[in-house]
């Protein structure tokens, strides 16, 4: 891993590997249910149905794409603020942690842990903001 000068900045770099993982699952799984031929076409039409794994790695890309921008601004706000707080390296570890362990749980279909992880990362990007605020 490249020297990146922070914790934050190193989740945030291995954070968009992880973005890669994501979407590497869904289109995979998109492409192989669906296959190349729908993969290469225009997707004019509604497309063929997929089973519920590749539904879960669709949703759970969706989601990253909801979070990741958050998180990334939370980064990069906090790095040019020079706080300095211990709150944000930590809230970056529990941002990617979370995001790791999300992946597989909602492949599984664990509806309870799934939300756990989901609610591990969002509690990073808050500690990354509340590491912003001054005092802190």
């Amino acid at each position: 891993m490249p020297d990146l000068g922070s914790t934050q900045l190193a989740m945030l770099w291995a954070s968009l590997l992880l973005a890669f993982v994501y979407l590497l699952a869904a289109a995979a799984t998109s492409v192989g249910q669906r296959g190349l031929s729908w993969a290469l076409g225009p997707r004019d039409e509604a497309p063929p149905p997929i089973n519920v794994t590749g539904a879960r790695f669709d949703r759970a890309w969706k989601n990253y794409l909801e979070t990741f921008p958050l998180f990334a601004a939370a980064v990069l706000l906090e790095a040019s603020s020079g706080h300095g707080s211990g709150l944000a390296p930590l809230g970056a570890q529990l941002y990617f942690w979370g995001r790791v362990a999300f992946l597989p749980l909602y492949a599984i279909g664990w509806p309870v842990v799934r939300t756990l992880a989901w609610t591990v990362s969002l509690i990073g990007i808050a500690l990354l903001l509340v590491a912003v605020l001054p005092g802190m």
